[in-house]
């Protein structure tokens, strides 16, 4: 890996954070209340390989990045900030987007668990399984989950290899996953989001606006994003298109967000084709 050299997130940002936004010692209390390593291994798939795109990286200024115990600790107390305008109205978004009335429920990429635990909520007859490459994610996710005594099945897995059947699913989301991930490990989470599904099941992808971040280079200096303008320069309603997703369409979430929904097809002989993007607008106040 290159040597490291400070982002602009580590020089300025971080020390913004650290001083005042962030409650410090409540996150020292979270971290000093569990053996995170041991956490770790206790929901680790011990059979699972990294992949090197994910090994070899570091995200948000975090060395190792999800493969650091302190990625899980900070991220909610730094996501918040970067979801505007709210957090919780955006992963909304996701949730207003649904059409159908799942059984089954997969969130991959599901971090910290705070999507997953608002899909169990909203769906609380479903059966709800959050899937994650870091353990230390899952550990995060598992207390939030417990805390509301919410029953949602953790599995530590790689979306590109979903360790559940064919067809055995009804709806797949994935929300601040593609941005990143390689464009090409991208296209192969929703070749596996394809095969989960069952036939008419949805796929809902809610992350940053790839035509607003096509304009905002600027970002990969201030956040250590190593793939954010390959995704940025793409589009996820194409690549959904090759898949064989049809009923496609993008929607603007209070500007900076997009939501992408698709249906995989009732039928089995769907030639997969590009689908042309279809933007609207979202920006609207929760209910």
């Amino acid at each position: 890996m290159a040597p490291r050299k400070d982002t602009l997130f580590e020089a300025v940002l971080a020390p913004l954070f650290q001083h005042f936004l962030i409650d410090q010692d409540a996150l020292m209390a979270y971290y000093r209340s569990k053996d995170w390593d041991e956490e770790g291994d206790r929901l680790q798939n011990s059979t699972l390989a990294y992949p090197d795109y994910y090994q070899s990286q570091n995200f948000h200024g975090i060395e190792r990045g999800y493969l650091n115990p302190q990625s899980a600790i900070t991220y909610d107390a730094v996501t918040q900030y970067f979801l505007p305008p709210n957090e919780v109205w955006v992963r909304q978004a996701l949730l207003n987007g649904i059409r159908s009335q799942p059984r089954r429920i997969l969130d991959l990429g599901c971090g910290t668990g705070s999507t997953t635990v608002m899909l169990q909520q909203a769906f609380p007859e479903a059966e709800v399984i959050g899937l994650d490459l870091s353990p230390y994610m899952l550990v995060a996710a598992e207390d939030k989950a417990a805390a509301l005594h919410l029953p949602i099945q953790w599995l530590h897995g790689n979306a590109e290899a979903v360790p559940l059947p064919n067809g055995s699913v009804d709806l797949v989301t994935a929300v601040l996953l593609f941005h990143e991930t390689p464009v090409a490990i991208a296209q192969a989470i929703l070749r596996e989001a394809f095969r989960v599904l069952q036939p008419g099941g949805e796929v809902l992808i809610l992350d940053g606006n790839q035509a607003a971040l096509r304009k905002t280079v600027w970002l990969t200096n201030i956040f250590e994003e190593p793939y954010i303008q390959d995704y940025a320069a793409g589009s996820i309603d194409a690549w959904m298109g090759a898949t064989g997703f049809g009923d496609i369409m993008t929607e603007t979430v209070w500007l900076v967000h997009q939501l992408t929904r698709g249906l995989k097809p009732l039928t089995s002989h769907v030639k997969p084709v590009a689908i042309p993007t279809v933007v609207t607008d979202m920006g609207w106040a929760p209910g």
